[in-house]
């Protein structure tokens, strides 16, 4: 239980006191009513003595009473209904409520820490109210008159005579038999005369003497002047006098209870009542009937036309409220005891005093010695007698009989003089005057008679007394016997069917064990008293609903605190109070069981608890906790079925637009439903992607749709840098800040994204419906505020929700379905610069019509007509609010969390820009590797501000090419016939000699650096301006990749405003292209030296050149053969001169699957002495094997060429640069490199038959083949290497890092160049001469650029058998070793001879040739390589 203000021993006492009846004069009432208050009420305040009490006890022992307290009341002849009693607990609980601010007691038990208020003042109310309004009865004598006062007045003609009638009167209500209420203890009741007198009106001397007159008629013991109205009432007084009453009789004056919400039925006093108060214990007013004072025919609790005590429907809410609202208007501003002072309180405290030492106590005394006398001289008699004739009538001790036997007994009733009850009288007599020891063994010696004889009624009271008073006892003697009480509690429930004393006894022994901490065996008495049943009237709601409160306080109160019991209960009580009417008490009780519930996992519970809350708070029109409560229902992830949550959605909708109701212009509130995810919103600067028009189709650019890859992201990043150096001259500007047109939770929103005036700006907003019945959202639109500004950037005056400034789009109906996440994309159109700022969203939220209807209540009249029909909307908002990222550079931050800004949703307008869209014409989807199409690109401004700088910037420039800088390079746009070339091409004869025809170009004019990965390839716009509104049309060659499969190409198109801005200097578009390419043609290709030294114009350093081409089709792409049209090079230095093995059919055919072998014969290029100095010029020669000739030196040819080339020679380059300090042995290796290499590149351009549709389309192509070094295959495309086998790990650093500085074998065996030139056969005469001489010359070629010396050594011999047995043995004559320098790519011939002494095949090429430069100290002399074998026939002439 809660703790109370009384102390168990401070209640019962104060619960049962002495009863005196008051019976008062009309004149006595007047004066008395002067001060507003009847003469009982009058006296209350000072009912409690000051001092301890001495009496005699029956052994003549001197017994010591403490706070001794007497009960003054009217007499009333009806006892009160219960009904009336009813209506007064419901109005003092209903009346009493926590003190507002009052700080709660905390409460700490396991995980839960608990506000629970530590005193329940109103169940104190209804206890004190429920024991001093128990009406009186026969069974026991606790609550009978033991004294009467008489009041006159004073002022009175003839008090005397007045005292005589009150005493008739009093005798005529105790004695007469139609009188039953108010019940008297003993016949003889003490009389007490009070003269009362007015001290501003009366006359003094005469109070006086009248006073003497009664001081000899009725004793000094027996009659009191008490002067009270010490000033006049009129009288205004700067004396603050205290208000006593206010206690007593303001708290329980139903006039002034404070909440009417549940709709009481209110009380009409009597119409000739001087009073509207009606009194606590409803026994003190006075009505006069038919004129006769003092004649009470009606309880002043009686209901008058008022069937029902507790209204609890609320029909009659504005009649009961209007006229409670007239008695507390009546009773406004009325003093109690305005002619009173303190000295008149002193006088009515020592009135009190004289009448209990003087009048009631002896009285008392008096009656327990001769209740003692007559029970120790009757009872032996009667009591012998009595047992005598049972005993002769049953013969035996009658058996005990357990309490569910003893059914039919309980309306035994005994004479008033029969000594059973006169020990129940002493009893309480004793129980009265605190004599506990002698009360408890009256009333165990009376227990033990009532059983005797079956009287239950009787023998529950004296169980119940009897275990009250043995608690009571002093020092203990024995422990509180709770037995005692358990059976006197079920003998009045269950035998006697009295609820009332079942009620009192469960409150008494409750209260007795909390005050023993025995909280279990309390909590447990309590529930058993908790029943759906009513009785008499009596409403068992109320009760139950106290009880079980208190119940839960036992449970939270035990040593170890039964938290969850505690929480179930205040449930059950809050329950019961709802059902009681007691609306306030039951949402308190919910609240505090809440506190248990909540965040534990109990959702259906936590969801019953609100859904209350959320009803109860709506019933005492507490709006906004009512809105709260279901908002929690509908925000926790519930988990009731659709049906109910549709119950509790229609709930909140109703209360919900009920608040706003009251509030129309208020601002609008926030909605919990559907849940918004905030972090995964995006916001998209610009247009909609257009679609797909026919072949027609835009860039891809970027849009809402795509998802965020972050190596995509970095890709473009990169791109738009380059664009950004390339357009500023190789520096990025330091405000560069890359274009961001999306932003997410990925992107980087730390600084205020741009938006562009006239450009929409797009929201998506995530929403998530957790509910199982759909949430429908209409007008659904972003709530902003704007700050506009002027050019200069100073600020206009503040605008929120101009249409002028901002434009809004709105959704007029946007459904969720059940669990279903959601995005909805919402649009704002700036009309002006400024800063905006994106608060969140507002909508209407509502349900479907007719999606759910729960417990029969279907839906209510439609607001909304449109696709959907709702049930009910209600008009709110959701704030997007994002939190930034978590920030971990500094150490400070990495210590403490703190969060970046996210400014996502604050993007500052600027002036207008430019704003590019492209189109591709005829763009393919497939291509084969090396394929070359034509496609066309449409530039389109569609702002108001014209665009320059337009660039293209790709990862892949080697894909496209939108032709040369001059017209004469670019081929003419052919018509839209499918035969047409992509190429530029001449007709040719037909020449037979497969001779080459020269050309040449500067890759200046192609737009590429040979040394460069990435370009910005700039747009060739007429003007190089593109105008608003204006479209220009360009062809773009575009090459398949030389590797097949698909291919995501990122093309980013980089312009400007042709108007400075200060905050966006350029704009950006992207677009993806996605190519599939399937295989076609595989080219490899070698170099080697010729043989011969000479050409036809006698130049050195002719090459092969061996080109094999294989087609790995595999005619899935309808591919029926490929034709080798035509083989080009390109280089600074070499160029192919003829065909060797041209054959008769000129056009090369390759099947699927076939292979073809080519070799060309390469020369030096013919370059003049400037055109040296131009390292960029490359010389194209075509060898062609049909009637039309391609220029390779022209687009887009020549194009793709370079853009090949450009990344194929970055790698070298590298190289180079990573070692810029070059020493001598590095310089010479680098020559001695040089010779072997060449720089010759392969273009092979094809034709290809492709069957498509029954039509027979021919696709144009060609392949790239560098050729760095002599000897060394190239591929036109990297092969693919296989993995390396596993190798043992090493776990030590090789000792030698250094790069080594000698050159390889190889290489050095390629600086000096031999051929020997003599006669394939010669005839000899052996038979005249038997020597044969043979003139042979040697020619060396230095193909180094440096001077080489060169030592020739003739003294070699072949010693392998195997060479010995092919050819014969020969000398060389003459000088046997050479020595001489050759200069840079000179070339020298000796004279040789050499002597054969007989026929056969000779070997001439045994000369030795070593090698090295001249200007080394380090000698890497190295013998040259042989070339081919030199085979001489020597014949016999």
């Amino acid at each position: 239980m809660a703790q109370c203000v009384q102390s168990v021993q401070e209640l019962i006492p104060d619960s049962f006191v002495p009863c005196v009846a008051a019976l008062c004069s009309d004149e006595a009432e007047r004066l008395t009513r002067l001060n507003h208050l009847s003469f009982a009420e009058l006296l209350k305040p000072f009912s409690r003595l000051t001092s301890e009490v001495h009496m005699r006890d029956p052994n003549n022992q001197l017994h010591i009473i403490k706070n001794l307290k007497i009960a003054v009341s009217n007499i009333v002849t009806q006892p009160p209904q219960p009904g009336a009693i009813g209506k007064l607990l419901n109005d003092v609980v209903s009346g009493c409520q926590p003190a507002e601010g009052l700080v709660a007691n905390v409460i700490t038990a396991g995980d839960y820490d608990l506000n629970i208020s530590a005193t329940t003042p109103w169940f104190e109310s209804y206890r004190e109210t429920f024991l001093q309004s128990m009406p009186a009865s026969d069974h026991e004598f606790l609550n009978h008159y033991l004294a009467c006062m008489l009041v006159a007045s004073s002022g009175e003609a003839e008090p005397m005579e007045q005292f005589s009638k009150l005493s008739q009167e009093q005798h005529r209500i105790q004695h007469n038999s139609d009188y039953s209420y108010p019940k008297w203890f003993i016949p003889n009741t003490l009389k007490y005369y009070v003269l009362l007198h007015d001290v501003t009106s009366g006359d003094e001397q005469r109070a006086e003497s009248i006073y003497e007159e009664m001081k000899q008629k009725y004793g000094t013991q027996g009659c009191y002047l008490l002067k009270i109205n010490s000033r006049a009432p009129n009288r205004a007084s700067d004396e603050q006098i205290p208000d006593p009453w206010s206690q007593y009789l303001q708290k329980n004056s139903i006039q002034n209870q404070e909440s009417y919400e549940d709709g009481p039925c209110t009380l009409p006093s009597s119409k000739n009542s001087d009073s509207n108060l009606l009194s606590l214990d409803g026994l003190d007013n006075e009505v006069k009937v038919d004129g006769l004072p003092n004649n009470f025919r009606v309880h002043p609790l009686q209901l008058d036309q008022c069937g029902d005590p507790l209204n609890t429907d609320g029909s009659d809410h504005a009649k009961s409220a209007s006229s409670v609202h007239e008695t507390k208007k009546a009773s406004t501003g009325v003093t109690r005891g305005a002619c009173l002072t303190l000295t008149d309180h002193d006088r009515i405290r020592q009135f009190i005093q004289e009448f209990t030492f003087r009048g009631l106590l002896p009285h008392i005394e008096k009656t327990i010695r001769q209740l003692n006398d007559q029970l120790i001289s009757r009872k032996g008699l009667s009591r012998s007698l009595f047992s005598a004739t049972k005993k002769w009538f049953s013969g035996s001790k009658v058996p005990e009989k357990s309490i569910n036997e003893l059914k039919s007994t309980s309306g035994l009733l005994y004479p008033p003089e029969a000594p059973e009850l006169q020990i129940r009288k002493m009893a309480d007599l004793c129980f009265l005057v605190q004599h506990y020891d002698l009360a408890y063994s009256c009333y165990h010696t009376a227990k033990k008679d009532f059983l005797n004889d079956q009287a239950m009624l009787y023998a529950a009271g004296a169980l119940e007394m009897a275990a009250v008073s043995a608690f009571l006892q002093p020092g203990a003697p024995r422990p509180y016997p709770a037995h005692y009480m358990d059976t006197a509690i079920q003998t009045y429930r269950d035998i006697c069917k009295n609820m009332v004393l079942a009620e009192r006894c469960v409150l008494l022994s409750a209260e007795i064990l909390k005050s023993q901490s025995k909280y279990s065996e309390a909590a447990a008495l309590l529930i058993r008293l908790t029943s759906e049943n009513t009785w008499k009237g009596l409403d068992s709601d109320l009760r139950s609903a106290l009880l079980l409160e208190q119940a839960a306080h036992c449970f939270i109160n035990m040593k170890s605190p039964m938290v969850r019991k505690y929480a179930f209960h205040m449930i059950l009580a809050g329950h019961r109070f709802s059902k009681a009417g007691q609306k306030k008490h039951a949402l308190r009780c919910y609240c505090q069981a809440m506190q248990v519930y909540k965040g534990k996992g109990w959702s259906l519970a936590e969801d019953h608890i609100n859904f209350t809350i959320g009803r109860q708070s709506y019933t005492l029109r507490q709006l906004d906790n009512a809105v709260s409560a279901f908002r929690h229902i509908l925000i926790n992830e519930s988990k009731q079925s659709a049906a109910q949550q549709g119950a509790f959605l229609r709930e909140y909708l109703y209360v919900y637009k009920n608040v706003n109701q009251l509030s129309p212009d208020g601002p609008l509130p926030q909605l919990p439903l559907p849940y918004i995810n905030s972090s995964a919103t995006r916001v998209f600067f610009g247009h909609d992607r257009r679609p797909a028009d026919g072949e027609k189709q835009a860039a891809t650019h970027i849009s809402l749709d795509q998802e965020y890859d972050s190596e995509s992201s970095q890709q473009w990043r990169e791109l738009e840098e380059h664009a950004v150096a390339v357009a500023n001259k190789g520096v990025i500007p330091s405000s560069f800040y890359p274009t961001q047109y999306c932003l997410n939770s990925y992107s980087d929103n730390s600084r205020f994204p741009l938006a562009v005036v006239e450009e929409p700006i797009t929201v998506e907003v995530a929403f998530r419906n957790p509910l199982k019945v759909p949430l429908l959202l209409s007008d659904l639109s972003l709530l902003w505020k704007f700050q506009p500004k002027d050019a200069s950037g100073k600020d206009i005056e503040k605008v929120t929700g101009e249409p002028e400034m901002i434009g809004t789009e709105v959704i007029s109906e946007f459904l969720i379905n059940s669990e279903e996440s959601k995005v909805a994309r919402l649009k704002l159109f700036p009309h002006h610069i400024g800063e905006l700022h994106i608060l969140g969203v507002v909508y209407n939220l509502g349900t479907i019509q007719g999606s759910v209807t729960v417990d029969g209540i279907g839906a209510l009249p439609g607001y909304h007509t449109g696709k959907h029909s709702l049930t009910m909307s209600v008009r709110g908002r959701q704030d997007l609010e994002i939190q930034g990222p978590r920030l971990n550079n500094t150490k400070e931050e990495k210590t403490s969390v703190k969060y970046g800004p996210d400014r996502r949703l604050d993007p500052i307008v600027t002036e207008e820009m430019p704003l590019l869209e492209v189109f591709f014409i005829h763009f393919p989807t497939g291509l084969l590797c090396g394929e070359i199409r034509k496609a066309y690109v449409e530039f389109v401004n569609v702002s108001k501000c014209p665009l320059t700088g337009l660039k293209v910037v790709s990862k892949r420039p080697e894909f496209f090419t939108f032709g040369g800088n001059t017209d004469a390079l670019t081929p003419l746009s052919p018509s839209t016939s499918e035969h047409c070339s992509a190429y530029k091409t001449v007709v040719t004869g037909s020449p037979s000699t497969g001779t080459a025809l020269v050309s040449s170009a500067s890759s200046v004019d192609f737009g590429t650096g040979t040394g460069q990965q990435l370009e910005a390839i700039p747009v060739p716009l007429p003007d190089s301006v593109l105008l608003p509104g204006a479209s220009v049309q360009l062809p773009m060659w575009l090459r398949g990749p030389d590797e097949e499969g698909v291919h995501e190409i990122n093309f980013l198109f980089y312009y400007e405003s042709v108007k400075k801005q200060p905050k966006r200097r350029h704009r950006v578009l992207r677009h993806t292209a996605v190519i599939c390419t399937s295989r076609s043609l595989n080219v490899r290709a070698t170099v080697c030296r010729s043989n011969s030294l000479e050409d036809e114009e006698g130049r050195g350093g002719n090459m092969l050149v061996f080109v094999d081409v294989e087609n790995t089709n595999t005619s899935e792409a309808g591919v029926k053969e490929f034709h080798m049209v035509q083989v080009s090079s390109s280089s600074k230095y070499w160029q192919l001169h003829k065909s060797v093995n041209i054959s008769e059919n000129k056009d090369a055919k390759l099947a699927s699957r076939e292979k073809g072998k080519f070799c060309f014969k390469a020369v030096r290029c013919k370059q003049k002495e400037d055109a040296i100095q131009s390292s960029e010029k490359y010389t194209f020669a075509d060898i062609i094997f049909g009637n039309e000739q391609i220029i390779s030196s022209a687009s887009p040819c020549a194009d793709f060429f370079y853009r090949s080339l450009s990344s194929e020679l970055k790698k070298p380059h590298d190289e180079l640069s990573a070692h810029p300090e070059k020493h001598a042995a590095e310089d010479a290796v680098r020559l001695i490199e040089k010779c072997s290499e060449v720089d010759l590149n392969i273009v092979v351009l094809w034709k290809a038959y492709v069957v498509e549709d029954n039509k027979q389309l021919i696709l144009e192509g060609q392949h790239h083949v560098v050729l760095h070094t002599v000897g060394k295959e190239a591929f036109s495309h990297s092969q693919k290497q296989e993995p390396p086998e596993m190798e043992l790990l090493k776990f030590f650093r090789p000792e030698n890092t250094t790069v080594s500085t000698r050159p390889s074998v190889e290489q050095l065996s390629n600086l000096i160049k031999t051929s020997l030139h003599y006669p394939e056969s010669f005839h000899h005469p052996f038979h005249q001469k038997s020597l044969c001489l043979v003139p042979v010359t040697l020619l060396l070629s230095n193909c180094s650029k440096a001077d080489v010396d060169v030592i020739v050594d003739l003294r070699h011999k072949t010693t392998s058998p195997e060479a010995l047995e092919t050819h014969g043995s020969f000398t060389w004559l003459g000088q046997t070793q050479y020595k001489l320098q050759l200069k840079s790519q000179e070339t020298h011939s000796l004279q040789l001879k050499a002597c054969f002494v007989h026929t056969g095949v000779y070997n001439l090429g045994t000369p030795r040739v070593f090698a090295r430069l001249s200007d080394q100290v380090t000698v890497f002399e190295t013998s040259q390589q042989n070339s081919m074998p030199a085979l001489i026939i020597i014949n016999n002439a």
